[in-house]
């Protein structure tokens, strides 16, 4: 028996509750062991053979230093986020982490919380963003629509909802990093929402879909960097310019969703 004396960091490993010798966990809560072994299972089955992601753009995401993903809300359950994860990790030169921030929690949720988090999910408060974006230069994905554009029916699917709040945009100003627009198609269809049982289930915090996804085409396009670090002073004071850079990344969001909707013969087949 350990001797009550000692200190917690004199402790052998042996002697801690829930500690492996061969785990490693990020300051975040993220778990190399279990990020790995569902992007080499599960994840790696639905990028390559189910989803049959298709990526453009991944050269937009800056290979070193702090940059902030913007996505379009593609589907009920984060399955775009995985997807967008794994072609940054995949399809670029230098593969990055990504960490996905969430303004969303399931913490109540018993064992959803732990794993989301294992699974490198973030709080999407504002120092932590700022942690990861300017101390930390990672880069971090976000879905400014909030939790409501995960409800929407299928007869609304690709049209952005309205940023309401737009954190993502001060966070990247404090931080001085890019902001990279990425659209998602596909996942709204693989994902889709429930109709009146989902708006139901909305109101208790709990998601309503397909079990399983449904075999859509994914195509995922990173678009070309907002610039954010050549604004003088304090630009994230300036609720003017904020809305409108906000504003100005939901548009080349929403032109692009259209583009690719426009060009896409088969739901299934892209």
């Amino acid at each position: 028996m350990a001797d009550p004396s000692q200190s917690l960091a004199e402790l052998p490993r042996d002697g801690l509750p829930g500690l492996e010798p061969d785990r490693t966990i990020t300051d975040w809560g993220r778990s190399e062991r279990l990020t790995a072994l569902a992007d080499g299972t599960v994840l790696a089955f639905l990028y390559h053979y189910w989803l049959r992601v298709a990526v453009e753009g991944v050269e937009n995401v800056p290979a070193s230093g702090g940059a902030l993903l913007v996505a379009n809300r593609a589907g009920q359950l984060p399955l775009d986020a995985a997807m967008i994860v794994r072609a940054v990790r995949e399809e670029q030169r230098r593969p990055r982490v990504v960490h996905v921030a969430s303004a969303q929690t399931y913490a109540d949720l018993p064992g959803l919380g732990m794993a989301i988090t294992k699974l490198g999910i973030v709080s999407s408060h504002p120092a932590n963003l700022h942690r990861l974006l300017f101390d930390e230069r990672e880069l971090v994905l976000t879905f400014p629509e909030g939790e409501t554009a995960s409800w929407k029916s299928l007869r609304w699917r690709y049209l952005l909802q309205r940023f309401d709040r737009v954190p993502f945009v001060e966070a990247a100003l404090r931080a001085r990093v890019p902001i990279v627009p990425v659209a998602v198609l596909g996942g709204e269809e693989a994902m889709p929402s429930l109709g009146a049982i989902a708006r139901l289930a909305a109101r208790a915090g709990l998601p309503v879909t397909t079990g399983l996804p449904l075999p859509a085409k994914v195509r995922i396009r990173f678009l070309e960097p907002v610039p954010t670090g050549d604004l003088p002073g304090e630009p994230w004071l300036d609720r003017g310019l904020v809305e409108e850079l906000g504003e100005q990344v939901r548009a080349l969001l929403q032109e692009n969703l259209f583009e690719l909707l426009a060009r896409r013969r088969s739901v299934w087949l892209g």
